[in-house]
């Protein structure tokens, strides 16, 4: 028998302990299923896919302070020096480095700005015709930009008129998936959609439309320039390593900044999140060590208090097994309702981070877990003060006062 109403008696008699223990639980299980929650959502952001071979790319800016240069002359100059480098693959010039965190957005449209209503949000790469082998992206439909497509300028006066689009950004305009050929408008000017590339990430991974990215045939090289190269990934290293002095031999009026892979700057980028991944993983252990901790204690608590009690039911024929399930069912009662309480807090607290932070709708299924793992902790946790009390000697019960 599980001698539900003895239990309860005895819990009635003796509140304070179970209600701290019962508190303790609720409090676990609201905070530990938002926090799994949480979790698995940054750690499927975490590992989503940018699109980029990120262990063969690296960025770096130069800052030139040379007055006299001609500055889209040297840059291509520049760009034929990193190409000639053993094992690098491509080079080129960009506006924005892809998952930095730095870069530049705006509204695509299928009408000019001063005619058109909602538009698409999109980042947008300015580059020249080597921008797709440089960052490792290939073209799904359509045809790469031409070197004679490209604008060399230092203002917008002259405009390109093709456009690379993702996939993702061509659907959202074009749902009817017929974007190639199709004319789209950069502010007022218009721009032909030559080619659909596969899946790749713009400067932002937090974006609300984080592969929507458009690149546009444009090079505007300016004192303060970024320089992608993409490299054989086991040489990538090496050439980092000597890609300043590279850089400075060619030419000694400028300076060489912010070098780093991709794979570096994405994480450099997803700093925060890690950070809060691993606080929040911490924050889980230490809650869910701290409740395992207070049933055995409270059980360890209530066995000394009851030593003359279960030495009397022993001495009447209890079996070992009858004082351990006695616990154990004491322990679940309390246990049950603190998680009913908490489950209600959990729902409670999930809309009110996603009212205020945004943050994903709490799944049920992270507060079912929640209620299941805490529920075994509870149990594994009594059960060894349990079969402590069940070996208790009936004749030493028994002198207990």
């Amino acid at each position: 028998m599980l001698e539900i109403k003895p239990i309860l008696n005895s819990l009635l008699r003796s509140k304070a302990g179970a209600l701290m223990l019962l508190i303790q639980i609720a409090l676990t299980t609201m905070i530990v299923s938002n926090a799994a929650s949480i979790i698995f959502d940054r750690i499927q952001y975490l590992s989503q896919e940018t699109g980029f071979p990120e262990d063969e790319i690296f960025s770096f800016s130069v800052m030139s302070f040379d007055k006299t240069l001609d500055l889209t002359q040297k840059f291509e100059e520049t760009e034929t020096m990193l190409r000639n480098i053993p094992g690098v693959k491509n080079a080129s010039l960009f506006n924005a480095v892809p998952v930095s965190g730095s870069g530049s957005a705006t509204g695509l449209g299928l009408q000019p700005a001063n005619e058109r209503g909602q538009d698409s949000r999109a980042a947008y790469y300015m580059a020249d015709e080597n921008a797709l082998d440089t960052l490792g992206i290939s073209l799904i439909e359509g045809r790469n930009i031409r070197a004679d497509e490209v604008i060399e300028s230092q203002t917008r006066e002259v405009f390109p008129k093709v456009v690379l689009l993702t996939k993702t950004l061509a659907d959202e305009l074009f749902p009817t998936g017929d974007a190639l050929g199709q004319t789209i408008y950069f502010g007022d000017m218009p721009l032909e959609i030559i080619g659909i590339t596969e899946k790749m990430m713009g400067p932002w991974l937090k974006d609300s439309r984080p592969d929507n990215v458009a690149i546009i045939p444009f090079v505007g090289a300016s004192t303060f320039q970024k320089i992608i190269v993409r490299t054989v990934p086991d040489q990538r290293a090496a050439i980092m390593r000597q890609i300043e002095d590279i850089m400075l031999e060619d030419h000694n009026k400028r300076v060489i900044v912010g070098l780093r892979g991709m794979d570096e700057a994405k994480a450099m980028y997803n700093a925060a999140d890690t950070l809060m991944l691993r606080m929040l993983v911490v924050l889980i252990v230490i809650l869910l060590s701290v409740t395992a901790l207070g049933i055995f204690g409270l059980t360890v608590f209530n066995i000394n208090k009851r030593t003359k009690q279960i030495g009397t039911r022993r001495a009447l024929g209890a079996r070992k097994s009858a004082i351990v399930n006695y616990f154990l069912v004491e322990n679940i009662i309390i246990c049950i309702a603190g998680t009913a309480i908490g489950s209600i807090a959990a729902v409670f607290l999930g809309q009110s981070l996603l009212n205020f932070y945004s943050l994903p709708a709490l799944n049920s299924l992270y507060i079912l877990s929640t209620v299941v793992f805490v529920i075994i902790i509870s149990v594994l946790s009594v059960i060894m003060p349990a079969n402590r009390a069940a070996n208790i000697s009936p004749s030493i019960a028994t002198r207990s006062i």
